[in-house]
């Protein structure tokens, strides 16, 4: 038999009962009862949805040039705070990155606009880079994740 597996909370709850209905494995309510009695019911294995992108590229990272001056939201940049420059993104908005070489992530705030050069999607402060393993190389592949 194939299983589906099914993205909305409601989606699952319908197949659950389907799977119910079909293999006369009993559902919901009824599975306290049968436990009680001593039936064997068949395992079921649950697995976490993919987590959405929010995009897919390269990252860079900025420091001690840019280290105390005005950040486009107003506040001064951090080079050791764990934050992050990005086109589009509202300041003040969380973002997991995942460093697609290593397998590294960071949660950063975006409080800055940019990357100025063509290609990356994201610019990282210097304490970003270190904590996702990229610091020496300069600029890394990385997946941006919703936090």
């Amino acid at each position: 038999m194939r299983i589906r597996w099914f993205r909305s909370r409601a989606a699952c709850v319908i197949g659950v009962a389907f799977l119910a209905a079909t293999t006369g494995v009993p559902a919901f309510a009824q599975d306290a009862q049968d436990a009680q009695d001593g039936a064997v019911l068949p395992a079921v294995e649950m697995r976490q949805a993919p987590l959405p992108e929010l995009a897919r590229g390269r990252a860079s990272w900025y420091g001690l040039k840019f280290h105390g001056r005005r950040t486009a939201s107003g506040e001064p940049f951090d080079m050791n705070e764990l934050t992050a420059a990005h086109q589009t993104l509202p300041f003040g908005t969380r973002v997991r990155v995942l460093n697609v070489d290593n397998g590294r992530e960071v949660v950063v705030r975006i409080n800055d606009r940019g990357p100025r050069i063509r290609g990356r999607i994201i610019d990282l402060s210097k304490a970003a880079a270190a904590a996702l393993g990229f610091q020496r190389a300069g600029e890394a592949r990385v997946v941006l994740i919703p936090h």
